[in-house]
């Protein structure tokens, strides 16, 4: 990894005047952005609890999950929190491609004086460790057993960190933060949505101080976001069209809940079916092209007869003469 990060945060930033929610919290932050920080996305909007939650984090030391539905934004909730702290921030996916050696290091080959040695290389998590970040694990609960007990020895570590492969103690940066999102909550997947999940080691759970939940909003919440990506559609007209378009959505989510169907319709997929009806000019094929021919044959029926709830009028079996 690169040299240590030789920085801390050095203002307050208030919560109410950053992220708009009604608090008298004030956090620290950044005065100066590295190449670590995210960008910000203006037009972000933030779910107060979990933003919170997230922000006890940074301010309290604290380790935050958060799990939810996937397409509700939780690592990105991380993500643009942390851009407003000016924090650096690292996520990890833990497919099941990351193994141990990734997040710990190894031995590599290197070039000294014109000799080759073997030299350890640290890998992503002592590195982190040791520096001012916030270190997100995405999906973390289909990490692999092996990944999940090495992530066992940062969750219980007192401000050091073993690396066994160097015989070396590594101590914690001040600053240092550690979160984590996953779409269930250690218990595994009892619902077949999210198949590679894995159970969690409830001693592991334990040591994840604040727990927060982020799923689905309020069709009122939920326009507010898809406006902000899609200011030509804020007016009457396309209001009543959003709004619709999360009707829909909101009847995929109740009959998967119920066992009719198998697919359903993220906050994201709401957000790609507005911007795709912007580029079709057309509501019904944006429809299929972004969430129908993701779906079971056998549901189609099912899914075709809420879009006709919703908008009062048949999706055509096929379209035609679309216009880009």
């Amino acid at each position: 990894m690169t040299a240590n990060l030789d920085i801390k945060p050095d203002i307050k930033l208030s919560v109410k005047q950053t992220f708009g929610i009604d608090s008298d919290m004030e956090v620290d932050a950044f005065s100066k952005k590295n190449e670590f920080v995210p960008e910000i996305d203006k037009d972000y909007k933030f779910d107060r609890d979990t933003t919170l939650a997230i922000l006890s984090g940074f301010l309290y030391n604290k380790k935050v999950i958060v799990h939810g539905y996937h397409g509700t934004g939780k690592s990105t909730h991380i993500t643009q929190v942390a851009a407003r702290l000016n924090w650096p921030c690292v996520r990890i996916n833990l497919d099941s491609h990351v193994s141990r050696i990734d997040l710990i290091g190894k031995d590599a080959i290197v070039i000294k004086d014109g000799k080759q040695i073997t030299e350890f290389k640290e890998g992503i998590l002592p590195w982190s460790f040791q520096n001012p970040i916030a270190l997100v694990f995405d999906e973390y609960d289909a990490g692999r057993s092996d990944v999940m007990f090495v992530l066992q020895r940062i969750l219980e570590s007192d401000g050091f960190f073993t690396l066994l492969d160097k015989n070396k103690v590594v101590k914690q940066n001040k600053f240092f933060r550690l979160f984590a999102t996953a779409n269930t909550i250690g218990l595994g997947d009892t619902t077949g949505l999210y198949s590679g999940t894995n159970q969690i080691n409830q001693a592991q759970m334990d040591r994840w101080e604040i727990v927060t939940s982020l799923n689905y909003l309020s069709l009122e919440k939920e326009m507010e976001i898809i406006l902000a990506k899609n200011k030509n559609l804020n007016n009457t007209k396309g209001k009543e069209k959003i709004a619709n378009m999360i009707k829909v959505a909101a009847l995929t989510r109740k009959g998967f809940i119920a066992g009719d169907i198998s697919t359903v319709m993220s906050p994201r997929t709401v957000l790609n079916w507005a911007s795709n009806s912007e580029i079709f000019l057309d509501t019904g094929y944006a429809f299929r092209v972004t969430f129908l021919n993701k779906c079971d044959e056998t549901e189609k029926s099912i899914i075709s007869e809420y879009y006709q709830r919703c908008f009062g009028e048949d999706l055509p079996e096929s379209m035609v003469n679309i216009q880009i």
